[in-house]
């Protein structure tokens, strides 16, 4: 499966904000109903979904967020991750990673790694020198970031839920980038 990592930009948010909206709603459907604890609960309703990515391509257009996908050579959107930039003015150096999606059909190809390094590179790119984010605690994802070079900060224990309910332990992990 050959995938392309990309950028939505502010001009494309705006354009094809229902097209997008749509595509990114089914992957995190997709995520949360395979039980990925990504802020959501089951059952996530569509409108709850499309309403969540409204709000993020509307962060795109005013700049506050950098929002890449991973793509089939066919078009279909199977992976996303943001890179959150809209921090407080003694953070300028710093952003969060958040909602690092990949749909079940694609995972085990890559597609995580590759959305990753791409997220880095957007980071440099707007001299981010600092990376934040959560996981879940032991899951694959932990592994993941692990693997790219994230170190953990900490671990609070019932921090968040699982779609189904359960609770989970949270790990707090950062990168610190070159640039």
């Amino acid at each position: 499966m050959t995938i392309t990592v990309r950028r939505i930009d502010a001009g494309e948010a705006r354009a094809r904000t229902e097209v997008l909206t749509e595509a990114l709603s089914d992957v995190l459907i997709d995520c949360v109903e395979g039980g990925a604890s990504v802020s959501f609960m089951l059952p996530l309703p569509r409108a709850k979904a499309q309403a969540f990515w409204r709000g993020v391509l509307e962060g795109v257009a005013r700049g506050e967020r950098v929002l890449l996908v991973a793509q089939t050579a066919e078009g279909r959107i199977i992976g996303t991750v943001q890179l959150i930039t809209a921090l407080p003015d003694n953070q300028p150096h710093r952003a969060d990673i958040a909602k690092m999606l990949v749909h079940r059909a694609a995972r085990r190809r890559g597609v995580a790694a590759q959305l990753m390094a791409g997220v880095d590179a957007a980071a440099r790119a707007q001299g981010k020198t600092v990376l934040v984010l959560d996981t879940v605690t032991g899951g694959d994802a932990e592994r993941l970031y692990q693997r790219a070079g994230w170190q953990i900060a900490g671990v609070v224990p019932n921090y968040a839920l699982m779609p189904d309910g359960a609770y989970c332990g949270t790990t707090f992990m950062h990168k610190q980038l070159a640039v």
